[in-house]
């Protein structure tokens, strides 16, 4: 019946495309069933790295999804050009789309940026004690978005993980030691040798402070007093005495309590700051 209306011509072109087909349909099978090995063998890979990298959970789930996805993503617009179909307008749409979420989404994409960078280098972590954008508290949770810490007056703080990754973060908790340094204004005519060995007798008293330099931390060293400076009403003597970071609180309190019931018991004179105003009777 098709005899009719088609012409020979007619049955060779559809013959040829027909053959076509056959061997592009063949070609795409076999390269989707290596793509997809490829695939596999990709994410197993990836998933090995992520794993010797030790990343967060949150982040550990979210980038293997990300990554499976872009690699099935390749594999489709491999198949449709196999059949000689433009990929060039289906990437263009691609990019477009992603233009446009990454613009209505900028802040958004910062902080999930700032977040990514977060958990792979981790400048912080749970639990540890730090200060940035203007807070410092206890790090309680870092999420893929946002980080919260606990300040030590009880409250919750959000901060953006877009800040945190450019800002500058003070971590209180990296090293184990650390020094506290205190300061005490103390009257002219006041003997400095036995301020420095009145302090020098409470810093030993201190359990918590390193009484000797440690090998495995070259900064961390015995305790110290000296004279700072020269002040207008008294002398400034200043302290440095090491201790875990932990202790860091329990020692600066300790200092400065210590050091003011002490030698004020011992007849030291604290300066303060006062005016004298003498009245001229004309």
């Amino acid at each position: 019946m098709l005899e009719k209306f088609l012409s020979p011509d007619t049955y060779a072109l559809i013959g040829q495309w027909a053959l076509s087909f056959c061997k592009s349909l063949i070609i795409a099978i076999v390269v989707f069933i290596v793509g997809r090995w490829l695939i596999k063998w990709i994410n197993k890979l990836f998933i090995k790295m992520l794993e010797r990298s030790k990343v967060e959970e949150s982040l550990y789930t979210f980038l293997t999804s990300v990554v499976s996805v872009l690699l099935w993503l390749v594999l489709a617009v491999i198949l449709v050009s196999i059949f000689g179909i433009e990929t060039s307008s289906f990437i263009a749409l691609f990019a477009s789309a992603g233009m446009a979420i990454g613009m209505a989404l900028s802040g958004t994409l910062q902080n999930f940026a700032g977040g990514v960078m977060i958990l792979i280098f981790k400048p912080y972590k749970v639990g540890d004690y730090i200060e940035a954008q203007g807070y410092a508290g206890t790090v309680k949770e870092i999420q893929i978005f946002n980080t919260i810490i606990r300040t030590p007056d009880a409250q919750t703080v959000i901060i953006p993980n877009g800040g945190l990754s450019t800002g500058t973060i003070k971590n209180y908790s990296k090293e184990l030691y650390r020094r506290v340094d205190t300061e005490f204004h103390f009257a002219y005519g006041t003997d400095l040798e036995e301020v420095k060995q009145a302090i020098g007798e409470i810093q030993q008293a201190c359990p918590q402070i390193v009484q000797q330099p440690v090998p495995d931390s070259p900064v961390v060293a015995a305790p110290w007093i000296g004279l700072k400076q020269l002040g207008e009403s008294g002398v400034l003597v200043t302290t440095r005495s090491w201790c875990k970071s932990t202790d860091y609180w329990t020692v600066f309190f300790y200092m400065n309590e210590t050091v003011y019931q002490q030698l004020k018991a011992r007849g030291f004179m604290f300066p303060f700051n006062r005016m004298d105003v003498k009245i001229v009777d004309k």
